[in-house]
Order: C-alpha cells, then structure tokens, then sequence
C-alpha cells in the first residue's frame, strides 16, 4: 500500500510540474524575428497575467475598419525590471508598438519595444523579442 501511495505522489509531481511547461512556448515556436512589424493605435485591453502580459491594439485602417492587434511582453517580472507597471498602459492610450509577427499570419506579436503615450519607450522584455532580428 505505501508503494501505491508514493508512486501516486511521483506521478501527481510530475504532472504538475509539466503543466508550465506546456503552457509555455518558446520566441521561434510562435514568432518570426525576420518578419519585423510596426504598428500604431488605440489599447483596446490589458491583460496583466502570467506566464506573459499581454495587451490589444486597435488600429484603423484609410476606410475606417477597425483592426485589433494582439501583443505579448515578457513575464511580469522581466517587464517591471524593464520599468513597466501595471498602469502603464491603459485602455485608450495611443502606443507606437515594435515586434516580431507571428509566424501562423494572425493579427499577434512579440512585442520589442513600446512608444507609450507619455513619449516614453520601454522595452518589452519579451523572450527573443528584445533582440535584433537574425541574433
């Protein structure tokens, strides 16, 4: 019976410790450093959570249609290393937002840096994202 109990604690640890690791991904696995974008607009959300903060851009096109861009920075401890707080950026701040795209063609990406409302810009302390394209 004590071999039972200890080979379903082996088993609960290991599967709780391959949880984050699935729900984590690599900069390559997701986006592409050579497809380098630039986009301007409207914050639409914020979602300060982990493993990555992420936030919305809305960004109008010449006819008027209306397109929202998905952004993720780093881990929320990287990016308040980098300056960031949770206030930051709130919806309806008009941002300048630098990054990877990604690789599957949706309207996401990496972000690099962030121009914020105020003229300031920070770095998004994403994971491949800080970097120049092809280092």
């Amino acid at each position: 019976m004590k071999a039972k109990a200890t080979l379903l604690v082996i088993c609960l640890s290991v599967m709780a410790g391959a949880v984050p690791l699935l729900a984590h991904h690599s900069f390559a696995a997701e986006y592409d450093a050579n497809k380098p974008i630039s986009i301007t607009g409207t914050v639409a959300k914020v979602e300060w959570m982990n493993p990555h903060a992420r936030f919305y851009v809305d960004v109008k096109d010449a006819s008027g249609k209306v397109t929202t861009w998905n952004f993720e920075l780093g881990a929320i401890p990287v990016v308040v290393k980098q300056g960031w707080r949770k206030d930051s950026l709130k919806a309806g701040d008009q941002v300048t937002v630098e990054g990877s795209r990604a690789k599957d063609g949706s309207n996401s990406a990496n972000a690099r840096t962030v121009k914020l409302a105020d003229g300031r810009r920070v770095f998004a302390g994403s994971s491949g994202g800080d970097a120049a394209p092809n280092q």
